[in-house]
């Protein structure tokens, strides 16, 4: 979950207590979004592991988590079109606007991908998966969600690539399973895992075969046998009152035969119910884990939670909404 805490895309010494806080011994943390390269930055306070400085920055943020015996994964994206363009064009390197898979977005100003710039973002994927193992993390997750870079070539309501990566779902799931390919030669399968929302619309994503794309790419995620896929449920719904999560995840789940992840709302009984169920093998967390750093703690006691400041989500403070969240019977 992005927490806007880098400085000029390098991150922070405070974001060492920020994760170490939230590790217990054999748990899974998945960074924040981290650029793979400069025209990746949507946001100039979001972390990046391109270069040299961001690798020896996020050298003692993985070793406070190892410290605690926890298993610490990069995720790794690229913003795409998906950038505050309330910044200047000099936000962009070479003076440059925002890349995108399509022109036809309401936006202010993108330029459009072509067949070299797609190789490049593949390399750089590749380049950065390197970075991340270079500075420790145990391996990475493939960002290719939430309206960002990967998914926008998904969309056939909006792609409008060249015919390589345009039109079937072969052609659109190829963007995304070369960037998958690529990382996996680079590090080892076993350190690769790809996080998907093809269900949500966000950022005027459409996709009018969400439910085949979505089978698709967990089929092929599977015969490259990755270490998990970690799939965001549609938006919460009221039924009667009460929060009601879809679980549209399944035909993804029984696509998928390695280790599945469900985020999207959950909280600690209805993770235990899916994965009681079989519906899930883990659930993942964000903004409860961020108002509780001893969530699993807490989940373990069935504890009272923190609730959590949202108007402190993405502030630069590097205490307040970050690391002062108070501990269980501190």
């Amino acid at each position: 979950m992005t927490r806007s805490r880098s400085d000029n895309n390098v991150p922070q010494p405070n974001a060492a207590l920020y994760y170490s806080q939230r590790t217990t011994q054999g748990s899974l943390l998945i960074s924040e979004a981290t650029g793979v390269c400069e025209a990746a930055r949507g946001y100039p306070t979001v972390p990046g592991i391109w270069t040299k400085e961001h690798v020896e920055a996020w050298k003692p943020i993985v070793n406070a988590v190892h410290a605690k015996e926890g298993i610490f994964f990069c995720q790794m994206w690229h913003c795409g079109r998906a950038y505050d363009f309330l910044f200047p064009d000099w936000f962009q390197p070479d003076l440059k606007t925002p890349v995108s898979s399509t022109d036809k977005v309401n936006h202010p100003t993108t330029w459009k991908l072509t067949l070299e710039d797609i190789s490049q973002i593949v390399n750089d994927f590749r380049l950065a998966a390197r970075n991340a193992i270079n500075a420790g993390f145990d391996g990475v997750e493939v960002h290719a969600a939430n309206g960002y870079m990967i998914e926008q070539s998904f969309e056939d309501g909006l792609n409008d690539c060249t015919d390589k990566y345009r039109g079937s779902l072969e052609n659109r799931a190829r963007f995304c399973l070369e960037i998958v390919q690529a990382i996996t030669d680079e590090i080892g399968v076993d350190r690769v895992s790809v996080r998907l929302s093809p269900f949500l619309d966000i950022l005027q994503s459409s996709k009018s075969d969400s439910d085949a794309l979505a089978v698709y790419l967990a089929e092929a995620l599977s015969k490259l046998n990755i270490a998990y896929l970690h799939a965001v449920e549609p938006r919460a719904v009221c039924v009667d009152g009460k929060l009601k999560i879809p679980h549209a995840l399944l035909p993804m789940r029984k696509a998928f035969s390695g280790t599945f992840i469900v985020a999207g709302g959950y909280n600690r009984e209805e993770g235990n119910k899916v994965i009681e169920e079989g519906y899930t093998d883990l659930v993942a967390f964000g903004r409860q884990f961020v108002a509780n750093p001893d969530l699993t703690k807490r989940f373990e006691l069935n504890a009272p939670l923190t609730k959590y400041d949202r108007s402190t989500f993405y502030t630069q403070d590097p205490v307040i909404g970050y690391t002062d969240y108070p501990l269980l019977h501190a």
